[in-house]
């Protein structure tokens, strides 16, 4: 409870202009609902998928900050406990409010994070946030889930969940990579060779690290290519 304390202390209401390249390829579906219960997805009204997101809270949502900019709350629809978005279970409510990281502008400078707060709260487990750096290490192993494309090149995205398991890189690799990358407010995560990688509707979707959420998918370069590794927001920097 005091993490998410702090979370709300340190997200403002902003509202800058955006601009954004939203970003799971070589994964493989989860079955288990009990697998990861916090997981939801960010529709409109008429039903559409558009990004994910955690519970961190019975009414509370972590996600990516240019998931959210420039729409207005009620024209967001959570979905819960649902593994397959074509069926109608779970729950759903309409978002009341958000709050996204003060001076948010775009996903490569940096603060891509937001809290949603539902109109209706969710009766699902909810995600730890990550207490401690020390989850970034280089080459400890995190989980990322969504239902975005299969491929860069996919024009359909899954109805299913998936997840992929990738290795965090070294900060200096993703410093080499991207000229804009900001060690204290992202971190890259990726093979060498490619293919496992978050994608395209992806966006805002859990980086979890040993059960806790360290991450959220936020920008890249295309999906699953060589030496060009996904980048996530640094959960732990909007926690103290």
């Amino acid at each position: 409870m005091r993490l998410l304390a702090a979370v709300l202390a340190l997200l403002v209401i902003t509202a800058p202009p955006s601009q954004a390249e939203p970003r799971v390829v070589g994964g493989v579906v989860v079955e288990n609902a009990g697998e990861a219960p916090w997981m939801v997805a960010l529709t409109t009204s008429s039903g559409y998928q558009f990004c994910g997101g955690a519970l961190v809270g019975s009414g509370l949502v972590a996600t990516a900050a240019h998931c959210v900019h420039g729409r207005t709350p009620s024209s967001i629809t959570v979905v819960g406990g649902r593994l397959d978005l074509r069926t109608d279970g779970g729950s759903a409510s309409v978002v009341e409010k958000y709050q996204i990281a003060e001076g948010y502008s775009t996903p490569s400078r940096g603060k891509d994070i937001a809290l949603l707060m539902l109109a209706q709260p969710m009766p699902y487990e909810v995600l730890p946030v990550a207490a401690t750096t020390a989850v970034y290490a280089a080459r400890n192993v995190g989980v990322v889930y969504g239902w975005g494309r299969q491929a860069e090149s996919d024009t359909n995205k899954s109805p299913l969940l998936h997840k992929a398991s990738i290795p965090i890189m070294a900060d200096e690799q993703c410093a080499g990579v991207y000229a804009r990358y900001d060690a204290e407010a992202m971190f890259c995560a990726g093979y060498p060779e490619g293919g496992i990688d978050s994608c395209i509707d992806d966006s805002g979707g859990p980086f979890v690290v040993e059960g806790r959420l360290a991450g959220i998918v936020s920008w890249g370069i295309g999906c699953a290519r060589p030496n060009t590794p996904g980048v996530y927001t640094r959960v732990t920097t909007y926690l103290s």
